[in-house]
């Protein structure tokens, strides 16, 4: 009862994490599980199952805040759940260790560009309607963070969300609930690869999935009503910073970096993120002018990131 309670309590904060944030549900579950003593594989399996809950509980909290694209859920949670069935096989029997730090600086650096786009700049967010991402990039991008997600046991927010953000055509709340959404597909895969992979391992790990479904789905209201409620100009800056932070971490053991060096790294990433933080705050306090959809005219009237952050899509 005391395990479960702990993996419930686990479940809880990497849902909220991920749910706000769109990502990092894995990572965060994952890197805890495997220090309570679980292998790669059978922590990765455990969270993905875990994983099939959470996601549709995210999805359709989501949905009812108006956070999704379905043109965007299909084209980019198809070749996910492809490319996760693969890397979970792939994890039954291989360890993906040695590509972590490659990983890790990779997304260090799209997390960079996206807290400093956010931060610094009113990012042209302000678009609505069908998404402008065609299925040319969306499939290779699902199709990767799928692979990478399964097979490293977490990725797909940072992966897909990040690079989403960075492109700059769609709102971060948007981004966010779409991504979330195809998540399902992408755990539902994984969870099939595991079962094939893993076998008579697989059914050990019940408890450890049930602890972590139930506290990710207990949140995963209040995490969707949440980013639903913050400007996109904080909320891009947030989710840069989060994908900075989470990945430094690896780097930094990595090369063996100690203290009181380590400490510097993380104590000047943390402050350089809430200078930004506050940067954009005042950045999205003020009016900025409102796209049309058709005609691409911005005189139709102003308005503030925070107000389009909150505004129902069908009332646009």
């Amino acid at each position: 009862m005391r395990a479960l309670l702990i993996f419930t309590l686990v479940g809880v904060g990497a849902q909220l994490v991920d749910g706000a944030l769109g990502m990092a549900f894995g990572v965060t579950a994952t890197t805890l599980l495997v220090l309570s003593g679980l292998g790669a594989a059978q922590a990765s399996a455990a969270v993905h199952l875990a994983e099939v809950g959470t996601t549709l509980a995210s999805g359709l909290s989501h949905w009812k805040f108006k956070n999704i694209d379905w043109t965007m859920v299909l084209k980019l949670g198809g070749p996910g759940a492809v490319g996760a069935f693969v890397g979970a096989t792939v994890l039954s029997s291989l360890s993906t260790e040695k590509a972590a730090p490659l990983m890790a600086a990779i997304l260090v650096a799209i997390g960079t560009y996206v807290l400093l786009r956010f931060s610094l700049r009113n990012p042209p967010v302000l678009r609505r309607g069908s998404t402008p991402h065609s299925a040319k990039f969306l499939s290779p991008l699902g199709l990767f963070g799928g692979f990478i997600d399964a097979s490293g046991g977490g990725g797909w927010g940072p992966i897909t969300t990040s690079t989403l953000l960075s492109r700059g055509k769609t709102a971060p709340r948007t981004v966010i609930g779409s991504v979330s959404a195809s998540e399902f597909l992408v755990a539902a895969a994984a969870s099939i690869g595991f079962i094939v992979g893993l076998r008579e391992q697989f059914i050990h790990n019940l408890p450890v999935v049930a602890g972590l479904a139930i506290g990710g789905i207990l949140v995963a209201p209040f995490a969707a009503w949440l980013v639903s409620r913050v400007n996109p100009a904080l909320l891009g800056t947030a989710v840069g910073g989060m994908i900075v932070l989470l990945n430094s971490h690896r780097l930094v053991d990595f090369f063996g970096v100690t203290w009181p060096w380590s400490s510097a790294i993380y104590a000047g990433i943390v402050v350089t993120w809430a200078s930004l933080m506050v940067y954009a705050v005042r950045v999205a306090r003020k009016p900025q002018p409102v796209t049309d959809e058709l005609t691409g005219d911005d005189s139709v009237g102003e308005a503030t990131e925070s107000e389009l952050a909150v505004t129902p899509k069908a009332a646009r």
